[in-house]
């Protein structure tokens, strides 16, 4: 295993943040950007590793590359259109760890070829991958280090819906890399969520005031769940706050019962939450709880799909749980901390269970199913 691998396979998601000073499909992004100093901003913000465009039409060149080796040590994947050995070497020369194969640009026999050179330079191959058939070539190739692109490179349209697809169809025993198209926390939330070990950011980064602080922004956890949301005016707000997850409860016993899953913006996620029995509303995700009692269970699950991707850590119905929060911290994998959450108490929760996310709806409202529009901007502004 390389260190461009190594570094992916952690535990949490991961990022590689791009240096990219311009892209065929945006034109300029941000001319003037300093490869070293982007490379050891981003190091220090959390990248778990650097990607250099060297290709002259991201006006891009190997000279970056080396720029950004001097200034830092976290592992470089260079990006560009690559064919032959000795172009290989050059990048392992300049300082890469890893290397961008495009599949769709290759033979498999050229492939595996350039894979193979890969290694004995000791470097990584980034293979990447845009649609079934091509994962389909770097999976019999066997590739170890996959990248699914959201975008054609044809058209350059985004399609992370079917990206997100192409994600949870691979193989858990590859590393999979998600590109193209991500700009927000939910964005990278639905690719970790999907089953992917690492997001690749360049655009967004390239376009914000503060490119470290952008992708610290993209890393940052928990995300945030506005639940009980029947109202558009009320998931404007939360929107506009910065939640990533908005919830639409459609389980019947309930006041805050949402008439639909609302339309959510591309910054949000949106959940279906049912008790006992699943709907078929469409939402990026499911919370199911089972019914006790006429109410929901105090522990539930987040479905993605039909895959259970987090624990619902939840209090007892309407009553007092003093071991609510000692339950979610010894709780395995990822945790969505649910439960009398409030500004107030939210911030003191998350120091003591380090949860994936966090779900407030009856504490944020003035009545049942109508938000308190401060309290859901406070509630956000807490969990940060």
């Amino acid at each position: 295993m390389g260190r461009f691998r190594d570094a992916l396979g952690g535990q949490d998601l991961g990022a590689i943040a791009e240096v990219k000073r311009r892209s065929p499909s945006a034109g300029d992004l941000r001319p003037g950007a300093d490869p070293a100093v982007l490379a050891e901003a981003f190091a220090g913000a959390g990248a778990a590793a650097v990607s250099i465009l060297v290709d002259e039409r991201f006006a891009g060149s190997i000279a970056d590359l080396a720029a950004a080796r001097a200034a830092t040590d976290v592992p470089l994947l260079a990006k560009g259109f690559f064919s032959t050995e000795d172009e290989l070497a050059e990048l392992r020369h300049a300082g890469a760890d890893a290397v961008l194969l495009l599949i769709r640009d290759l033979t498999d026999g050229r492939l595996l070829q350039l894979m193979r050179a890969a290694d004995r330079l000791d470097m990584d191959a980034l293979v990447e991958a845009h649609d079934g058939a091509e994962l389909k070539r770097a999976l019999d190739l066997g590739a170890a280090v996959i990248g699914v692109n959201a975008r054609d490179l044809g058209t350059f349209d985004v399609d992370r819906a079917a990206a997100l697809d192409l994600i949870a169809a691979a193989p858990g025993d590859r590393v999979i890399v998600a590109e193209s198209g991500i700009s927000a926390r939910a964005q990278a939330g639905a690719a970790e969520l999907a089953g992917a070990d690492a997001v690749l950011v360049g655009s967004a980064l390239m376009r914000a005031s503060d490119p470290a602080e952008k992708l610290r922004e993209l890393l940052a956890r928990p995300l945030v769940k506005v639940c009980g949301l029947t109202r558009e005016e009320d998931l404007a707000v939360a929107a506009e706050a910065g939640a990533d997850l908005a919830g639409f409860i459609l389980a019947r016993e309930t006041p805050r019962r949402a008439p639909a899953v609302l339309p959510v913006p591309d910054t949000m996620l949106s959940v279906a939450v049912y008790v006992g029995e699943r709907g078929d509303a469409t939402s990026d995700l499911v919370q199911l709880y089972a019914r006790e009692n006429g109410h929901r269970s105090r522990e539930g699950v987040l479905l993605r799909g039909e895959d259970q991707v987090a624990r619902v850590v939840d209090r007892a119905w309407q009553r007092d749980d003093p071991e609510h929060l000692d339950r979610a911290r010894a709780a395995g994998g990822r945790v969505m901390l649910a439960g009398g959450l409030s500004p107030e108490n939210v911030r003191e929760a998350i120091e003591a269970v380090r949860p994936w996310a966090v779900d407030a709806s009856s504490s944020l409202e003035t009545a049942p199913g109508i938000k308190d529009h401060e309290r859901v901007r406070a509630f956000v502004e807490a969990a940060r």
